[in-house]
């Protein structure tokens, strides 16, 4: 059950908001898609999406993030109600039909996106009222990207989204084959001239090695709602949405960071603005890391990109 509470503070006294569900689930659905790049770091493609007459279905949601993953969104006004299974059955579906998908980002957000989808990181996002405990240890089970979130109404201006649990996978497209036959498919090597980021840490310098374990060790202790996925070209941790990437070099690290530039002090050969230069992963402010010193200097700027997340 939701423990979080919500206080007003005027003139030194201090008044607890009641917290409500939407009236309707449409009304929550309506709300979340108007604004899904803000909430969630997902760019909006389609909404009550038909999955054929063989499969009968309609996907509430249906995005890409900020990571180029495709996403399912599913709502719920209340906890009693089983998101969970319903968003499965279309994280299926969608796995099963790619192509459908794919040629809809294109008309949607053009051909160079939809050439560059990451199946790998495909999401489920439950977002409900409350989640039972029963689903926050059901989620644990399932070899799937799934996130809870708990959504409260506050009023008429304020809402609340808390990402309850979630599970990553290394590869969600080989994770149906491997319930089905008890086997562990070969993970496809992605193609193109540039090395993955597992490659260049793998033939990084030692003590970039170990700088990178330095690093993702602090991020992921930010907070127990901190993901690590694993994508071709850099390394992103999120809460909700992507607060840091990290690009592995054979010499150091860049870690893109969602601050803005102008909120910070510059340092040649350290930090750099790069809202102008094409870059992976996502962020406006690129730290370069090569030494242990650096990871201190940075450890505010990160701490800051996590608290603003």
């Amino acid at each position: 059950m939701s423990d979080i509470q919500l206080f007003r503070l005027t003139g030194g006294d201090a008044v607890e908001l009641s917290s409500r569900a939407a009236a309707i689930e449409k009304d929550l659905q309506s709300l979340i898609e108007a604004q899904m790049p803000t909430f969630l770091g997902v760019r909006f493609l389609a909404s009550e999406y038909a999955t054929g007459k063989t499969h009968r279905g309609r996907i509430d949601s249906l995005g890409l993030d900020e990571n180029g993953c495709p996403v399912i969104i599913e709502y719920k006004r209340h906890s009693n109600e089983n998101v969970m299974s319903q968003g499965l059955f279309y994280l299926d579906w969608l796995l099963d039909h790619r192509a459908e998908f794919q040629w809809l980002v294109m008309e949607k957000l053009g051909k160079d996106v939809a050439n560059e989808i990451d199946w790998t990181g495909t999401r489920l996002l439950c977002i409900a009222a409350d989640f039972t405990r029963y689903d926050q240890h059901a989620v644990q089970q399932i070899p799937r990207n799934i996130e809870l979130i708990r959504y409260k109404l506050f009023g008429d201006d304020l809402l609340l989204l808390d990402l309850v649990n979630a599970v990553t996978v290394d590869d969600a497209t080989t994770v149906k084959d491997k319930v089905v036959d008890g086997t562990s498919p070969a993970k496809a090597k992605p193609v193109g001239k540039d090395k993955t980021a597992e490659e260049q840490l793998e033939h990084a310098q030692p003590e970039i090695r170990a700088l990178y374990e330095v690093l993702s060790s602090q991020l992921l202790a930010l907070g127990d709602d901190v993901q690590e996925k694993h994508l071709k070209l850099y390394v992103a941790f999120r809460r909700l949405k992507n607060f840091a990437c990290v690009i592995p070099y054979k010499d150091k690290l860049l870690v893109m960071l969602k601050l803005n530039p102008d909120t910070v002090a510059l340092e040649a050969g350290f930090s750099r603005d790069v809202r102008n230069i094409g870059t992976w992963g996502t962020g406006d402010l690129e730290l370069c890391l090569r030494t242990v010193a650096d990871f201190e200097r940075a450890k505010p700027l990160i701490e800051r990109s996590y608290g603003e997340s």
